[in-house]
């Protein structure tokens, strides 16, 4: 996001809530974030009142298409689906991620990477995509180290797998991931 709050705002319709949502925003950067998200909705044909969240705050369109969103700094992004459920998350790569690697993923699986920017970059794309796929079961409770396992994968790739196991059910994704500018894009799908 570079554009202005001005810029940000043209073609975008707010709904009576929203409005009042961003009014009571006191940072520009939440502004034009929960804006520019709403300038995504307008470039995919949609407006602010296609879009609804359920209690659990799970985004949805009203013509049955799937959607997912997510902001990091002065990035956002959507992903729309028409046939399969999605989810997308972005985050910014920090060492932050080494303090609280254990309570989402086994950090064993990672010491044999070279060195701490490779661990960050790998741990960031794991958190990235257990966000995706919680995004998409949307239901609390769902616990990112004891119910969502992403399968190992290559850098190289820019794709992976992982399974969800919650309550009996045992659901399988598609994991797709980029970086940029120090930050990690992951989107899942269902299979």
């Amino acid at each position: 996001m570079e554009e202005s709050v001005e810029t940000l705002s043209e073609n975008v319709n707010l709904t009576q809530h929203c409005q009042a949502r961003f009014e009571s925003m006191k940072s520009q950067l939440h502004q034009r974030g929960f804006l520019s998200i709403r300038h995504l909705l307008h470039v995919a044909g949609y407006t602010d009142h296609d879009l609804y969240y359920t209690e659990n705050g799970k985004p949805h369109l009203k013509d049955g298409k799937y959607i997912s969103i997510t902001h990091s700094y002065n990035f956002t992004a959507i992903i729309v689906s028409a046939t399969v459920e999605v989810g997308i998350d972005i985050e910014m790569q920090r060492d932050k991620i080494l303090r609280i690697a254990s309570r989402f993923t086994p950090l064993k699986e990672y010491r044999t990477l070279a060195n701490d920017d490779a661990v960050i970059r790998k741990l960031t794309i794991v958190w990235g995509a257990k966000e995706a796929l919680y995004k998409i079961y949307g239901v609390k409770g769902l616990s990112f180290l004891q119910h969502i396992n992403v399968t190992n994968f290559d850098f190289e790739d820019y794709k992976t797998d992982a399974v969800i196991n919650y309550h009996g059910k045992h659901s399988k994704y598609a994991i797709d991931f980029l970086e940029f500018e120090g930050f990690t894009c992951v989107y899942a799908q269902a299979l």
